[in-house]
């Protein structure tokens, strides 16, 4: 109960927001920062407990982007159901580049450098392929009800976005306390002796990469209907990439909380970025490589280590404090 209660407490706090404030700003900010968690949490699952680190995550969110929009706006899909195939397509894309990565052997940067190479192919196919609208991109017609996936105000969206998040945090407590990610932790740890004692690698790191594609493409699903439009650039560019890994590393990778806490600081210093120095091209990424490595250098395990070595040097300071009620009775 002790490791469930901190999610449900961060949900509640969370879903309560819209009650106190119908500020389309905040609202904004914090859709984008839990859709930067989300995305982070899919990368956290397969380069935070298994090790393998992509640079290519704009592969899975860019198809459920995609395949969401297309489905729903050539094909007269409902958009719930398109969002949902969407999920699947993101799992099944990652499975493949999984399994032709995996089955060749490809590890540290030579999976990341593939993962990129897909991504950036997938990038180019849609800015020419027809059925993406080519360079144009994909418009998703507006359509204000809430069966289509559209809403009168941002409030329906955060609650969304948040359900997915809580979604995802419930899923990897889950596999960190289950079997699968004491070997997917193993794995990654030593690769050749998870796999003396036993443990498949190839199906561990497979299942870890479906299943955080799964979880980036239900934010690329979710990015399409929010912003009812989509393009090669924007699904399948390195800007979600470089979030999507930047949000648990600076949080603390390999945690549950770790991209979550990531993605708010992350979106906290592009917002103050633009109020300070205005909208100048490539200053947030430089704000984020500067952070990046403060954390490596200063925080290796991220915002949450740093949260926990504060919890332990308080905690005897603390139990000392406490009085003791057998003094004084000898």
């Amino acid at each position: 109960m002790k490791g469930w209660a901190p999610i449900g407490l961060t949900v509640a706090a969370l879903a309560a927001v819209p009650l106190f404030t119908s500020s389309n700003v905040v609202l904004n900010f914090l859709v984008m920062a839990l859709l930067i968690a989300l995305v982070g949490q899919g990368w956290n699952l397969l380069g935070g407990y298994g090790g393998q680190y992509s640079f290519g995550h704009s592969a899975f969110f860019g198809t459920g982007a995609y395949v969401t929009a297309i489905l729903q706006m050539r094909y007269g899909v409902n958009a719930w159901v398109g969002f949902c195939i969407g999920i699947a397509a993101g799992a099944l894309v990652g499975a493949a580049i999984g399994a032709l990565s995996f089955r060749s052997g490809l590890k540290g940067s030579y999976f990341a450098l593939v993962t990129l190479a897909f991504a950036e192919v997938l990038r180019i196919v849609a800015s020419v392929a027809p059925v993406t609208g080519a360079g144009v991109g994909t418009l998703i017609k507006l359509d204000l009800r809430p069966e289509v996936f559209q809403f009168q105000s941002r409030a329906p969206f955060y609650w969304i976005i948040l359900g997915l998040v809580a979604v995802s945090l419930i899923l990897v407590r889950l596999i960190e306390g289950s079997r699968f990610g004491a070997y997917l932790v193993a794995v990654r740890e030593n690769e050749d002796a998870a796999a003396a004692l036993g443990v498949d690698a190839m199906r561990v790191k497979l299942g870890a990469m479906t299943i955080s594609a799964a979880i980036t493409a239900a934010g690329g699903g979710f990015y399409a209907q929010y912003f009812l439009f989509v393009d090669a650039g924007i699904a399948y560019g390195p800007w979600i990439s470089v979030e999507a890994l930047l949000a648990p590393i600076i949080g603390g990778i390999g945690t549950v909380f770790g991209p979550l806490l990531g993605a708010l600081v992350v979106k906290t210093l592009g917002e103050l970025t633009k109020l300070v120095t205005g909208d100048a091209p490539g200053l947030d990424l430089v704000i984020y490589g500067g952070v990046l490595v403060l954390v490596i250098a200063f925080a290796p395990r991220g915002i949450a280590g740093l949260i926990a070595d504060l919890r332990g040097f308080f905690k005897p300071s603390l139990a000392a404090a406490k009085p003791n009620p057998d003094r004084g009775h000898g």
